[in-house]
């Protein structure tokens, strides 16, 4: 009898003492949550005073007005100086593209200059406000939910941390775009453990029709560059 009372609390240390050694919990316990690894990226985002940014998509369809894909210079407070992809009528069509102050301006196919357009009419809205916190890429990171950390790894010599979540379907409509603005979209989210920085967001939604999903991939990189954008003449 004395022998079992002195070896059950004997053996729950050795266990307690276990635990400790091993850290004892979810992996979340030992560093940055996904929640911390998000508000991090977006308070560098928002600090950022420039990035440079590519942009793809996955399964669009062959019809309607869609954006596809682009790059360029996003500057705080409200500028862009890039190419964005666009499809419509059965073609892509590249058009350079430069915003400032909410104007946008592009130099159309078969034209030799700029002219101020509705983005809208290309199925895009204004790339000069991608930075704005309130309004841009860092919505994204700050409406996320049902976040969870994912695998770490390393790209191009840095090491990044993923994060899932799911997002807002109205919320993606107004950066992006949604057909179906009810549905969530689903984001996984690479971010630099060193910088903070994010450097990609891979989104999947309902983005060109209600029925399918497809995927947009937005990669950032060349944080703080400096970059000067201004309004191009027109005629």
């Amino acid at each position: 009898m004395s022998l079992r009372r002195r070896g059950v609390p004997l053996l729950a240390l050795t266990v307690v003492a276990l635990a400790a050694c091993s850290g004892g919990g979810d992996s979340e316990d030992a560093g940055e949550s996904a929640a911390d690894l998000l508000a991090e990226a977006k308070t560098t985002l928002d600090e950022a005073s420039s990035a440079h940014f590519v942009l793809g998509s996955e399964n669009a369809p062959d019809s309607g007005t869609l954006l596809i894909g682009g790059e360029g210079d996003i500057a705080r407070p409200a500028a862009f100086d890039g190419t964005l992809d666009v499809r419509a009528l059965g073609s892509t069509l590249d058009l350079e593209v430069v915003s400032v102050d909410g104007t946008v301006y592009a130099q159309l196919p078969f034209t030799s200059g700029f002219s101020v357009v509705d983005p809208a009419q290309f199925g895009f809205g204004d790339p000069g406000a991608l930075l704005d916190p309130d309004t841009g890429i860092s919505q994204l990171l700050a409406e996320a939910e049902s976040a969870e950390l994912g695998e770490e790894r390393r790209v191009d010599g840095e090491v990044v941390r993923e994060v899932t979540a799911d997002l807002p379907g109205d919320l993606v409509e107004r950066i992006l775009a949604s057909q179906d603005p009810s549905q969530a979209v689903q984001a996984r989210f690479s971010i630099a453990t060193d910088s903070g920085e994010l450097r990609r967001a891979e989104l999947t939604g309902p983005f060109f029709t209600a029925d399918e999903d497809a995927t947009y991939t937005l990669e950032l990189s060349d944080f703080g560059a400096d970059v000067e954008i201004t309004a191009p003449p027109t005629g």
